[in-house]
Order: structure tokens, then C-alpha cells, then sequence
């Protein structure tokens, strides 16, 4: 099913969403990789508050590359979300909503998941350019010093990704599998 929904993600809009829907997604997003999830991690240990409002947040995993003239952004693909796992559990108790990656998760992940009544998307690994192309604004946050890996708040406009696991657990990269492999 094909829905739109606006960022901020709150419980009510992933309650509405089950694994295998195609959405299409509008509003503020942040990206983030893994240095700025470890910083965000150690600042969350010393009893720091995060550099923005980690409640109902999306958190895109990936690392722009540089903007052509005229563009917000560069090429703009996803990353291999389970380099996140270790932090995505502690960051989904604290209010955070959805994450943008492509790959599968871990258990310790998709139990925070449906713990906290968030979700996990996947966008198109390979489709960067394309996926650029829905990013309307792109800031830096925070953490400039670490580049394409500094967290930048995105306004994005029908950025397509996929639910892969909904707030209730369902995971279609395990009922896909199970799909095909009875055809």
C-alpha cells in the first residue's frame, strides 16, 4: 500500500503502517552516521542532551557527497544500517521514532522497535542521485568537524522508503523470504 506521510513520525502514524508499505515521506529528517551516533552515545553517558530533539525523529543513515551548483545535497543513498545498532536501541528509548537505512537488523533493535512503537525504513541502496532529488534543504547540525558524517536536518518532499519492520515487529526481510521461497 502507498501511503504519504509528514515527519515529525509520531505513534499514531507508525501504528498506521505495517511492513511491505511504500511510503512516501515529507518534512524534517536528520541524518546521522556512526560517528556521530557514537558521539551522540558518549554525550548521552556524561548526562549530556542530544544537539537536537531526538523525540519523534527520523534518523536517515548517510553520508552526502559533496552538492552540485544549485543543489542542496549531493548524491544521497543510504548506509548499511546495522553499524547503528549498537546505539538505535538507547536513541528509540529516548523518544526517537524512525530510522532510514537499508540491511537488516538485530534482535536487540527490532525489540526497541516495537518497545517504543517506532519503525524502520529502507531506502533504495544504489538510487542516491535519485533520492537526492527529494531533498528540498540541508543544514549542519552539529559535529561539523567529521564531514559527510556530521548530523544535518534535511527537509525532504516524497522521499520514497519502504517499511521493513512496523512498530509490531513484522520484518519483511524475513516474510519476503518466506514469501519467495514458496513460489
Amino acid at each position: 500500500m502507498e501511503k504519504y506521510i509528514t515527519a515529525p513520525v509520531t505513534s499514531e502514524k507508525t501504528k498506521e503502517l505495517q511492513a511491505g508499505d511504500y511510503v512516501y515521506l515529507s518534512g524534517t529528517i536528520y541524518v546521522a552516521r556512526d560517528a556521530a551516533h557514537k558521539r551522540m552515545s558518549e554525550a548521552l553517558g556524561r548526562g549530556e542532551e542530544l544537539p537536537f530533539d531526538i523525540r519523534d525523529s527520523t534518523i536517515y543513515y548517510m553520508g552526502p557527497s559533496p552538492a552540485r551548483e544549485g543543489r542542496p545535497i549531493g548524491s544521497a543513498g543510504p548506509t548499511t544500517a546495522t553499524r547503528m545498532d549498537k546505539y538505535a536501541p538507547a536513541l528509540l528509548d529516548l523518544g526517537q521514532k524512525a530510522m532510514i537505512g537499508k540491511g537488516k537488523r538485530s534482535r536487540d533493535v527490532k525489540d526497541a522497535i516495537v518497545r517504543n512503537g517506532a519503525v524502520y525504513f529502507a531506502a533504495v541502496g544504489g538510487a542516491g542521485a535519485l533520492l537526492s532529488k527529494c531533498i528540498v534543504k540541508s543544514e549542519i547540525v552539529c559535529y561539523e568537524d567529521l564531514g559527510t558524517e556530521a548530523v544535518r536536518r534535511l527537509e525532504v518532499r516524497d522521499f520514497p522508503v519502504i517499511v521493513v519492520i512496523d512498530s509490531g515487529g513484522r520484518d519483511l526481510y524475513e516474510t519476503a523470504v518466506r514469501e519467495y521461497c514458496l513460489i
